[in-house]
C-alpha cells in the first residue's frame, strides 16, 4: 500500500491548523494497511484556544484522547469510535493535549467489529469499549513520549481485534475507492453499472461497510476536492469545476459547498 497520502482535503484552512499544533500521519503495521488509511497525531501546547474545523472523509475513527490543561483542568486520556461524520467536525483545543488517531478506509473498520452494519455508528461517537470487543487501554497509546512507540501501541491494540477476513469489507474498500480516484463517476446507477451490482445491491454494500450511501460519498468526495481548490487556486473557474464534479450549475456546487462548509468557497481563497 502507499504511504499516507501528503494532501489536506476536508482540512478547512490547514495552514491556520498546522500553525497551532503538531500534525502529522503515519503508517500503520503491513498488515493492517489494506484497512487503515493512516494513523494521525497531533500534538498542541497553546497560549489561547484554537477551534479546528474538519470536512470527515466517509471514514469511522479510533481515537485517543488526552487534553491536559484547560478550562476543564486534567483529564484522564480516553478512547472513543468516530462514526462516520455527517456535518462540519468542530473540535476547541486549548492548553496543552495530544490524540492519537485511526483513520479506516471507507468500508474498512467492520473488520475489526464485525458485529454490526457500519451504519449504526454515523454521526455517533461513542466509548471504544461500547463498540469494541477488547477495547485497547488509553495510557497503553498515550503514555510513550517516543512517536515510535505510540505508533507500535496502535498496531498492537488493532491487530489483537483483528481483522476478521471479510469478502464485503474489500468489496466496499475497492468500490470507495474507485469513487475517490475516478472524478468521472458522477452517478450512483453510473457506479453501480460500472461495478457490476444493482442500485439496491451497491446501496445495501455502502449501508452495512461503509455507513452511508454511495451518493454521499460521491458528494462529500467532490466537497473536499472543492475546498481544497477553494484553498489554493484563488482563480478557479467555480462554473467549470461545477461540471467538472456533476453538478447541474455553479449556484448548486457553491449551494452544497456551503451547506457542508458553513461558508462559501470565495471565503477561503487564498490571501
Amino acid at each position: 500500500m502507499a504511504a499516507p497520502r501528503p494532501d489536506t482535503r476536508g482540512i478547512v484552512e490547514a495552514s491556520d491548523l498546522f500553525t497551532h499544533v503538531r500534525f502529522r500521519r503515519r503508517e500503520p503495521a503491513p498488515a493492517l494497511r489494506p484497512y487503515l488509511e493512516h494513523y494521525w497525531l497531533i500534538d498542541w501546547d497553546l497560549t489561547q484556544p484554537f477551534v479546528s474545523h474538519v470536512v470527515p472523509h466517509p471514514s469511522v475513527n479510533l481515537v485517543f484522547q488526552r487534553f491536559e490543561s484547560g478550562d476543564e483542568g486534567e483529564r484522564a486520556g480516553f478512547a472513543e469510535v468516530s462514526g462516520l461524520g455527517l456535518g462540519l467536525f468542530a473540535q476547541k483545543l486549548e492548553g496543552r493535549g495530544r490524540v492519537c488517531g485511526v483513520q479506516f478506509r471507507p468500508g474498512g473498520f467492520r473488520p475489526f467489529a464485525p458485529g454490526r452494519p457500519v451504519s449504526q455508528w454515523t454521526g455517533l461517537r461513542l466509548p471504544a469499549d461500547e463498540v469494541l470487543s477488547a477495547p485497547p487501554s488509553p495510557a497503553a497509546v498515550l503514555d510513550p513520549e517516543d512517536e515510535d512507540a505510540r505508533i507500535a501501541a496502535l498496531d498492537r491494540c488493532l491487530l489483537s481485534l483483528g481483522p476478521h477476513p471479510d469478502p464485503g469489507a474489500d468489496r466496499a474498500m475497492a468500490v470507495a475507492e474507485r469513487v475517490r480516484a475516478d472524478r468521472s463517476l458522477l452517478r450512483v446507477g453510473q457506479l453501480a453499472r460500472a461495478e457490476g451490482l444493482s442500485v439496491r445491491s451497491l446501496q445495501r454494500l455502502f449501508s452495512t461497510y461503509v455507513g452511508v450511501g454511495p451518493k454521499w460519498v460521491i458528494l462529500r468526495y467532490r466537497i473536499h476536492e472543492a475546498l481544497e481548490r477553494a484553498e489554493s487556486d484563488p482563480k478557479t473557474d467555480w462554473a467549470a469545476l461545477a461540471a467538472d464534479l456533476g453538478y447541474s450549475d455553479q449556484a448548486h456546487l457553491v449551494r452544497d459547498f456551503t451547506a457542508t462548509v458553513g461558508a462559501p468557497p470565495t471565503a477561503f481563497a487564498p490571501r
